[in-house]
């Protein structure tokens, strides 16, 4: 691939210069703040074309919600899902994604989102990522979520290939340092940011194109019931630096915002623990049951359907119950069995017993569920894909209740992954990607989508920023 050689810019590779006595100032062809699995992406997407990149991240360590992802990334017409008889498309993938989000999805977002996923998954892959593993999450119509091989937890994974990518291509990625400010021009153009550093003491980077990364506000809960009233209270699945600065900030400037009141809770998340158990477990065949023990719902419905079916039944909480059989089908089962998370028993009628359940509701629930699986079809809830029965022991069970997981809200973008201001119009040199922008998933995020969402529009950002600069020169 062809580099470029900044030519105005060229003297920010001597990194600072010093302005009098006044703050440090800096200069850098491309500022991404935030530092998971978009900021990450549009920074070596913006290096691969030769630009020279400075990376901020506010907390002690990179990865961001992306390390906590578990279920996969969403892709149609992989290579992978051709070799395992998958039958997919785009158009297909599209229509599950608008469905999914009520069609509250700008159209063009999807369409870009949706052709574009396979490329993501290869260009992880070429990094080394592995995307072998193909399941499927709540709200899709066939198998297209890509993990590591065995269904390993994805995200931790996805951010660690790509902060060893960036160290290999010697990006400057500085964590515990903080944007505070975006700087604009009379012309409404970027012209930098300022920040702090892990000392507090501030600097300015002057750059006329800045990448916006840093995720969501789920983990503001002032910002959330601002929004959503009836969320008050709630437990969060994301790490503590969701907080959505930069929307308030980006605001400031005349940045347009877009479906704020779309906020998801994921359905099962360990209450007082904030853990999320991976929609993948229900994807590979587990089964929701109440304290009486009996299911209550058609457990690949979409997130904000099984979250509203488990607030319905007592004390709003239910067990996610599974097999062995299906802890050895996905790897990132382990993970709760380390954190004794999971109660188990040699068979069904044991854990009922280490449950409170009476044996007899319980041992029929799964009967008449694994009735189901070998019929081929789910009576009781119409669940469309039984891909395994329950009958191997030990069997296991998780306590699980609704927490804020994704807020599907954020700063207006269009197909190029600039913001917009409230007129509609670009804001020149300031882009984003990811959980921090709205418009990709409308009313509702599918599993599997948000990887999707933020390597797809984090590359398409480093990209159009690069060339933004480029064409400033």
């Amino acid at each position: 691939m062809k580099k470029w050689i900044p030519t105005v810019l060229a003297a920010a590779m001597a990194l600072s210069l010093l302005s009098g006595c006044g703050a440090k100032k800096e200069l850098a062809d491309v500022v991404v703040v935030g530092a998971g699995g978009a900021g990450l992406a549009a920074a070596v997407r913006a290096q691969e074309e030769g630009a020279n990149v400075i990376v901020l991240e506010k907390m002690p360590i990179v990865g961001g919600n992306t390390a906590r992802a578990t279920g996969g990334l969403n892709a149609a017409g992989t290579k992978q899902q051709i070799d395992k008889g998958f039958k997919d498309s785009v158009k297909l993938f599209y229509e599950d994604t608008m469905k999914g989000g009520y069609k509250k999805n700008n159209p063009e977002l999807v369409k870009l989102l949706t052709e574009q996923a396979k490329d993501s998954v290869e260009w992880l892959e070429n990094y080394g990522a592995d995307m072998s593993d193909v399941g499927r999450m709540a709200g899709a119509s066939v198998n297209r979520t890509h993990r590591p091989a065995g269904g390993a937890a994805v995200g931790s994974h996805i951010a660690m290939v790509l902060e060893k990518t960036a160290k290999e291509k010697n990006i400057d990625v500085r964590t515990r340092h903080q944007m505070t400010d975006i700087l604009i021009d009379k012309d409404g153009a970027v012209t930098g940011i300022t920040a702090k550093d892990k000392e507090g003491k501030e600097y300015t980077i002057q750059t006329k194109a800045v990448v916006l990364a840093t995720g969501g506000f789920s983990a503001n809960q002032e910002m959330v019931i601002s929004y959503k009233p009836e969320l008050k209270g709630f437990a969060t699945t994301n790490h503590p630096g969701a907080t959505g600065d930069a929307i308030t900030i980006a605001e400031k400037h005349g940045a347009a915002l877009i479906d704020m009141a779309e906020i998801q809770t994921h359905p099962t998340v360990v209450p007082e623990k904030g853990v999320m158990v991976t929609e993948a477990v229900r994807g590979n065949g587990a089964i929701l049951v109440n304290k009486s023990g009996e299911r209550f719902v058609n457990e690949l419905l979409t997130r904000d359907v099984v979250s509203k079916a488990i607030l319905g039944q007592q004390d709003g909480r239910a067990y996610l119950l599974f097999d062995k059989g299906l802890r050895d089908s996905l790897k990132a089962t382990e993970e709760y069995f380390k954190m004794q998370l999971v109660t188990e028993a040699e068979s069904v009628e044991a854990l009922a017993e280490k449950l409170g359940i009476e044996k007899a509701v319980l041992a029929n629930t799964v009967g008449n569920y694994n009735k189901g699986v070998k019929a081929g079809k789910d009576g009781q809830f119409q669940r469309p894909d039984l891909p395994r029965e329950l009958k191997d022991g030990p069997f296991y069970a998780i306590e699980v209740t609704p927490a804020v997981h994704h807020t599907m809200g954020g700063l207006k973008i269009n197909t190029d992954a600039e913001v917009l201001n409230k007129d509609g119009q670009a804001i020149k040199g300031l882009y984003a990607a990811g959980e921090v922008t709205g418009g990709v998933h409308g009313g509702n995020r599918l599993g599997g989508n948000a990887l999707a969402d933020i390597i797809t529009f984090g590359k398409i950002a480093g990209l159009n920023a690069f060339n933004h600069v480029k064409a400033e020169q």
